[in-house]
């Protein structure tokens, strides 16, 4: 005959496989967890690595020649034409933004980006006025690219310059880049 003491711990012993059951099926699951994260996690680096490259234009890009630009300073429009790099695509020769040209001496190329430093429209080049119009807001900019003094403007800067190389046989290379608009300061977008 049992005792109740004996019925007792009868009661109790399934208890233990239940508990190692438990750690078990819990390092099981670890386990199996760390298994499948580490390579989901270098699959997810792969995937997401070229979003965190930066978009790339280059440097110096080939625009015209001297010889198209008029001596008397007027500005000419250019389209820049360049390879393109973003993400996970290389697009060659594409349209990437434009600049006004004009000569600023016999051997002086100044080079302003076409983007209105307010809002991001282009501005206009108004030869009767001799000033450049964003159609936006009424911005207006000398031919320099200053704003216009006393005009009423909300751009917060002057256009945007970029550097100008003349190289061999009169070509005109600009370094283009595009800024931030609404701000102060000139901040290039990457």
């Amino acid at each position: 005959m049992d005792t109740h003491h004996e019925r007792m711990s009868k009661q109790d012993s399934p208890a233990q496989p239940e508990r190692r059951d438990f750690f078990a099926k819990s390092a099981a699951m670890a386990i199996g967890a760390v298994a499948v994260l580490i390579p989901a996690g270098a699959g997810l680096i792969t995937v997401v690595d070229p979003l965190r490259r930066k978009s790339s234009i280059g440097g110096f890009i080939p625009v015209t020649t001297l010889a198209a630009l008029p001596e008397d300073g007027t500005p000419r429009r250019f389209e820049i034409v360049a390879d393109r790099v973003d993400a996970w695509n290389k697009f060659p020769r594409v349209p990437v933004g434009a600049v006004y040209l004009r000569r600023a001496g016999a051997d002086k190329v100044e080079a302003l980006n076409v983007t209105c430093p307010h809002a991001g429209c282009p501005v206009e080049f108004k030869p009767a006025a001799g000033s450049f119009l964003c159609p936006c807001h009424d911005s207006k900019f000398n031919l320099d690219g200053t704003l216009v003094a006393g005009a009423r403007s909300p751009s917060p800067r002057a256009l945007d310059s970029l550097d100008v190389e003349l190289r061999q046989g009169g070509e005109v290379w600009v370094k283009f880049q595009n800024f931030e608009a609404g701000k102060g300061k000139k901040v290039p977008l990457t």
